[in-house]
């Protein structure tokens, strides 16, 4: 197909669906998080994201707003939309009711389901369809959802507060507060962006955490809290199983799972057991847990602890980005380190990231990286701590409709 620069109004109107598409994440799985500018005699006259639970889709959301003012207009939209029907109906139906004229897509959808035949429809009806523009920052915002319709996994950001030297406590096991109030509140908005958040057991009995977004007004926001937890350890008064009925709180376990007292403890509170295989010597296959969490639509999972948990999924490469907090503070070798053996003798088998960006939380520091394979370039694209870069690939492919 024929390549054109892009108009400056319509990658203008695209960055704007892509932020409001940013609203969407941790919020609207399975569904991916979509962003839709309606624009008509260059003025937006509608506007949407996809809401909560993954309905409406966010050209939906738009075309309602615009109503009778969609005649005739363009539509902008982040990710290819739907053409079958679910829930709902299609939203490619949507769009040629509501009489847009063109619609500019940002990338193609690979669900079986949709993977070109919007597109198809669209231009079958007579809409003049363009697609790529800004597609590298479309596919870094829904990353997650990507992975799990080609892959079968969810993304796994890792996130990380340590000191400089890499030290998560103290050797005494000191940790609390290791980052300052700044720091933390990053870290609470990292859980409301995820659709869910994974600690091991070891982490749970140690600390004993909420895994909560606590920042005011995103209280609603928490990602489902999922703990590894093979051999049944967790105590039913902890305060994640003990909120489990407000919190969706999942605890994946070995098949079969442990003493029936202690799952009826756990279950009798709101928790949800997952069986999973055991790896060969090491804890529960990760594989088969990330596969698990796909299937139930699980797209966005940060990992939060602890070092063994860090060190098995850097070590099967399961980890796609991640979040260092750094504070200013150096505690030394005998301190507890944030990741456990990794087991490399060469420097060419040690694990590579490419650095996306970084911004000061004072005191503190969030670096963020994605991790790459050796010798192939980085393809997210896109810092775990924001929806996408500026400054990516911006052609566009042009075709009118019937051509």
């Amino acid at each position: 197909m024929p390549t054109s620069p892009p108009d400056e109004r319509d990658t203008g109107f695209m960055a704007l669906a892509l932020r409001l598409a940013g609203r969407g994440l941790g919020r609207t799985w399975p569904n991916p998080a979509v962003g839709c500018v309606v624009v008509k005699d260059g003025r937006i006259v509608g506007r949407g994201w996809t809401q909560p639970g993954g309905r409406p889709h966010g050209e939906v959301e738009a075309l309602r707003r615009a109503g009778a003012r969609a005649l005739g207009a363009i539509a902008y939209v982040t990710l290819e939309p739907c053409a079958h029907y679910g829930r709902t109906p299609p939203c490619t139906m949507a769009l040629l009711h509501a009489g847009i004229r063109r619609v500019v897509i940002a990338a193609s959808d690979p669900d079986k389901r949709v993977d070109g035949q919007g597109i198809a429809q669209l231009r079958q009806a007579g809409v003049e369809v363009e697609l790529g523009l800004m597609q590298a920052e479309a596919e870094a915002l829904n990353a997650g959802f990507l992975l799990k319709e080609r892959a079968g996994r969810p993304l796994v950001t890792l996130k990380l507060a340590t000191s400089l030297d890499g030290r998560i406590a103290t050797r005494t096991g000191a940790s609390q507060w290791l980052t300052g109030e700044a720091a933390r509140a990053r870290g609470h908005w990292l859980r409301a962006t995820h659709d869910a958040i994974m600690i091991g057991s070891g982490t749970a009995l140690a600390d004993d955490p909420s895994l909560t977004c606590r920042l005011p007004g995103l209280e609603e926001c928490s990602p489902v809290r999922i703990v590894l937890d093979g051999r049944l350890r967790l105590p039913a008064t902890s305060r994640i199983a003990a909120t489990a009925a407000s919190v969706p709180t999942w605890l994946i376990t070995r098949r079969p799972a442990g003493p029936p007292e202690r799952a009826r403890a756990l279950t009798g509170q709101g928790v949800e057991l997952i069986e999973a295989s055991a790896a060969r010597g090491e804890g529960l296959d990760l594989e088969e847990v990330l596969a698990a969490l796909a299937a139930r639509g699980i797209t966005r999972l940060l990992v939060e602890g602890g070092a063994r948990l860090a060190a098995s999924l850097l070590r099967r490469h399961l980890v796609d980005r991640l979040a260092w907090f750094q504070a200013p503070i150096v505690i030394g070798g005998d301190g507890l380190a944030a990741i456990a053996e990794l087991e490399i003798d060469r420097l060419a088998a040690a694990v590579r990231f490419a650095r996306q960006g970084g911004e000061t939380l004072a005191p503190d520091r969030l670096e963020a990286y994605i991790v790459c394979s050796e010798g192939e370039p980085c393809l997210l694209g896109s810092s775990p701590t924001s929806a996408g870069s500026s400054r990516s690939r911006r052609s566009t492919s042009r075709t009118k409709a019937g051509g």
